[in-house]
């Protein structure tokens, strides 16, 4: 190979390194942070950008999106002084390129650090059974100092998310005791509750039964009293029917021979009932007499017509 191929080929070379260096293409959601000579000059934004050559150079590149960093986990002491192990993840985005590369060397690096920091002293101000109650809490306080902190880094802190929280073997046996405790605490009310409710739905059945049985027995009462009522009066209206009818066949033509005739008929077939049995019986001289009973008999149903006519 002679020199003037080696010196094509580094000539070719050095016109493609100079095109590398000269057109850079940002991702979208991406920036890239241009040095010239060392000392700032611009920050790219997506697209297609030139650059000059051996004197502009990259160098920083930050994505925009949101990121999620896994905090470690760390021993985080509470105010009733019982030691417990939290872990997180922090979200954050970068909204300044350029302060997240000259503001801090590692901002990732420094909010996990913070985050760390500033759950220990969050954690250390209150109990911890509100430890559990209150993460919504802890993790709004976490991101207002995360934030506030990393303003001059050009980043934006969005917010942070407890994991987890682990207890020491002894403190998760004491609260598993508790728990224990509470469910047989409340099982026991509601089963004497559930005996309660059933005693005082027997004792209301009971009554219920006593007063529907004592209404039943006065609406019978009532209806037996009022059949009655009702039979009497029926029995008075026929009665009181008959003899009126009774009294108007004795006041028309021929009523009384009529009325005298069948009393005659009763008397006989009656007496005649007394001669077939052997009851032995004392009777009126008067009343072995067909003639004198019958008028007799005729003589009260005369005076029975009159009231009735006179009424």
């Amino acid at each position: 190979m002679d020199i003037v191929t080696l010196i094509s080929l580094a000539f070719l070379a050095l016109i493609i390194v100079t095109i590398a260096k000269t057109a850079q293409i940002v991702p979208q959601r991406s920036a890239y942070v241009v040095e010239r000579l060392g000392k700032y000059v611009k920050t790219l934004e997506a697209g297609f950008h030139l650059l000059i050559p051996f004197v502009d150079r990259i160098a920083y590149k930050h994505t925009l999106k949101e990121e999620a960093i896994d905090v470690p986990r760390q021993a985080c002491v509470t105010k009733d002084n019982i030691q417990v192990v939290v872990n997180g993840v922090i979200y954050l985005q970068v909204v300044d390129p350029k302060q997240a590369s000259y503001g801090i060397n590692d901002y990732r690096y420094a909010a996990m650090q913070l985050a760390q920091t500033t759950l220990r002293s969050v954690v250390g101000k209150i109990d911890l059974d509100k430890t559990f109650e209150e993460r919504e809490t802890i993790n709004v306080q976490v991101v207002q100092a995360l934030d506030d902190a990393a303003k001059p880094w050009g980043v934006k802190v969005l917010r942070y998310e407890i994991a987890d929280i682990e207890l020491p073997a002894t403190i998760l046996d004491a609260l598993e005791k508790q728990m224990r405790a509470e469910r047989e605490r409340r099982a026991v009310v509601a089963q004497s509750e559930g005996e309660r409710q059933a005693k005082i739905n027997v004792s209301e059945g009971m009554k219920q039964e006593t007063i529907n049985l004592s209404e039943a027995d006065k609406m019978r009462q009532i209806n037996e009293a009022e059949g009655k009522a009702r039979e009497i009066e029926l029995i008075a209206t026929a009665t009181a029917e008959g003899l009126r009818r009774v009294a108007e066949a004795i006041n028309t033509q021929g009523g009384k021979d009529a009325v005298a005739l069948r009393v005659a008929e009763q008397y006989v077939h009656e007496f005649g009932k007394l001669a077939k049995t052997n009851n032995t019986m004392i009777l009126p001289a008067e009343l072995s007499n067909i003639g004198g009973a019958v008028a007799a008999i005729t003589r009260t149903l005369e005076v029975a017509g009159k009231s009735q006519s006179g009424s």
